[in-house]
C-alpha cells in the first residue's frame, strides 16, 4: 500500500475512534443515558440505537452535570446539534434535514477521497494536503456516524468568555475538520506560490 494511503487510513481512523470514544465518555459522565445500563453492550446499544423522545430541556439524553475546566473560559457540557456546524440548518424540517445531511456527508467523503487520490504522496509541497485531507475526512465521518445513529451530533466542548460570550459547542470531529481546513488553506497558498516562482525564474535572462 502506498505511504499516502497509510497516512489517510491512520489519521482518519484515529480521528473517528477518538471522536466516538470521547462522545461515549461524555454521555456516560454527563448524562443519565447509561445510568440503568451496567454493561458495555447495553451502553453501546443505547448510544447507537434509537434515541428517546425530546425531554423538557430540549435534549434526547437528559443532562445531569457539567464540568468546569476553567470557570471563566471553558467547560465540558453535553449538547445536541441536529444541524450543521454552529447549528446551521437545525431549523429545517426533519424530513428535509435528514436527506440533506446524508447527501452532503456522502458527497464530502467522495470529494475528499478523490482529491486525495490525485496527490502523488512524494512532492514535499503536498505535505499540508497530505495531512489536512485525512483530518477533514475523519471529522466528517465521525459526525456522520452520529447522524446515522441518532439524527443529531453530540457536542461537548464549550468555550466562553465569562459567560458573556460563547462559541458554539463543538466536538473532536469538528476540531479535526477545522485543523484540516487550516492545513488545506496553507496548502493552497504554498502550491499557488510555487508555479509563480517557477514562472518568474523562467523569464529571468
Amino acid at each position: 500500500m502506498p505511504r499516502k494511503y497509510l497516512i489517510l487510513l491512520t489519521v482518519a481512523l484515529s480521528v473517528i475512534v477518538l471522536d466516538q470514544w470521547t462522545k461515549y465518555l461524555v454521555v456516560r459522565e454527563l448524562t443519565t443515558r447509561f445510568d440503568d445500563r451496567p454493561t458495555l453492550g447495553e451502553r453501546l446499544s443505547a448510544l447507537y440505537g434509537e434515541p428517546p423522545p425530546l425531554g423538557f430541556d430540549g435534549l434526547h439524553y437528559r443532562s445531569k452535570r457539567h464540568i468546569e475546566v476553567s470557570p471563566s473560559f471553558f467547560r465540558l457540557r453535553y449538547a445536541e446539534n441536529p444541524g450543521a456546524a454552529w447549528g446551521m440548518f437545525r431549523s429545517l424540517p426533519p424530513h428535509i434535514r435528514g436527506p440533506f445531511f446524508h447527501l452532503v456527508s456522502i458527497a464530502a467523503v467522495v470529494l475528499i477521497t478523490w482529491y486525495f487520490s490525485k496527490l502523488s504522496g512524494k512532492d514535499p509541497q503536498e505535505k499540508w494536503a497530505l495531512w489536512g485531507l485525512p483530518l477533514v475526512l475523519g471529522g466528517a465521518i465521525g459526525n456522520y456516524i452520529d447522524r446515522i445513529a441518532r439524527a443529531f451530533v453530540i457536542d461537548f466542548l464549550e468555550a466562553h468568555w465569562y459567560d458573556k460570550a460563547a462559541w458554539p459547542s463543538f466536538n473532536v470531529a469538528d476540531s479535526a475538520i477545522v485543523v484540516g481546513v487550516g492545513l488545506l488553506m496553507v496548502d493552497a497558498f504554498v502550491r499557488k506560490d510555487e508555479p509563480a516562482k517557477e514562472k518568474s525564474a523562467e523569464v529571468r535572462p
